[in-house]
């Protein structure tokens, strides 16, 4: 990866600077935030990362009208837009995973559908069914409402393992075989599922094979006392629900289109490449860890560190991208030991304890 000296000659060469950005820098453990943000100051990206920039700024802006903090949640979201990626949100009720998940995909000029995941829902209420025409008198596949470009699913483990297991498919390879006909989904198609981890009657635990296809599980906390105390006064003169018909669209799919062929250009040298096998290769072989991450956790770091480079306004990964997403890929693929769920360990205190081990590239 360039040194401080490359950077400074770029930016001279360049004559512009990196657009800025107002996220939260993240906990960067052995390698300080304070870099990532001088990174993304004094380099000036080959690639037009400003068209990023601003619908970056613009799809933060109209979230922030409804969802009050939960920034890191929001960058998180567009990480996985523009890295084609699926994601998990989790949460107990009230902390505004749906609503997020609706604005979101309101930002968004493309078609979008909800499915309630009930105990009672069948595959076929997912991906369709074959009606049949009497003035044929043949069968015709009716499609589901998972023929959708966005869709947002509610409660995903509310419904029974046969019925998650439709979603195997499409989830990875973005079509649905149905009597031995193949329909492709059209671009983009991205999966928005939400799930309570409190509430434990009446739900299926989603098998690992289906998690693995998530590119994050987005923990969200509870706000913090200032971000309440604004909600409180927001909504002081207002009982009913939010009204989402005002939201600007700001993608199309086009635009979306034309952002993930930016996020593919992001450089990425080897010792980071490196760096990111080591830490998957560290959860195969941690005395505490059951399960570790497979190569997909290894890709999916990867496509998700080049895309949060990018909203940084940087074309090339440094390691602080890559522990930032690290945790939000990993901690729904790791499985703890009998021994480290006993002792009270999390996921999370394990795959912080693994960045902190592995030599972080200079």
């Amino acid at each position: 990866m360039e040194g401080q000296e490359n950077l400074n000659t770029g930016a001279e060469q360049n004559g512009k600077q990196a657009p800025e950005n107002n996220s939260t820098a993240p906990d960067s453990g052995s390698v300080s935030g304070e870099y990532s943000q001088e990174a993304s100051r004094l380099f000036a990206p080959s690639l037009n990362l400003g068209f990023i920039h601003e619908k970056v700024t613009q799809t933060r802006k109209e979230i922030g009208n409804f969802v009050i903090g939960q920034h890191d949640m929001v960058d998180l979201l567009l990480i996985s837009i523009f890295s084609n990626g699926h994601v998990l949100l989790e949460g107990v009720p009230g902390v505004a995973k749906t609503l997020t998940a609706k604005v979101l995909a309101k930002t968004l000029s493309v078609d979008f559908s909800r499915i309630q995941f009930t105990p009672d829902l069948m595959p076929s209420d997912i991906i369709g069914t074959s009606v049949y025409d009497l003035k044929d008198s043949s069968f015709n596949f009716k499609k589901g409402p998972v023929f959708s470009n966005i869709v947002l699913i509610d409660e995903i483990n509310r419904a029974p393992a046969k019925t998650q297991a439709a979603l195997f498919e499409v989830m990875e390879e973005r079509q649905i075989s149905y009597d031995g006909k193949v329909y492709t989904m059209s671009f983009p198609f991205l999966v928005l599922a939400t799930q309570n981890p409190i509430e434990q009657e009446g739900t299926y635990n989603l098998p690992e094979a289906q998690l693995d296809r998530f590119l994050f599980k987005i923990k969200i906390n509870y706000p913090t006392l200032s971000d309440e105390q604004e909600i409180l006064q927001r909504y002081r003169s207002n009982i009913k629900a939010p009204d989402l018909k005002d939201i600007a669209g700001v993608f199309n799919a086009s635009d979306l289109q034309k952002v993930q062929d930016l996020v593919a250009q992001i450089k990425v040298e080897d010792q980071i490449l490196k760096y990111i096998a080591q830490i998957t290769d560290k959860t195969r072989n941690h005395a505490k860890l059951y399960l570790g991450g497979s190569p997909r956790a290894s890709l999916s770091m990867m496509k998700a560190s080049k895309a949060f480079a990018a909203i940084r306004g940087r074309d090339f990964v440094i390691p602080d991208d890559v522990q930032f997403v690290a945790p939000h890929v990993l901690n729904h693929r790791l499985i703890l030991t009998p021994e480290a769920e006993m002792e009270g360990m999390t996921t999370e205190d394990l795959i912080k304890e693994i960045i902190q081990e592995v030599e972080v590239p200079r």
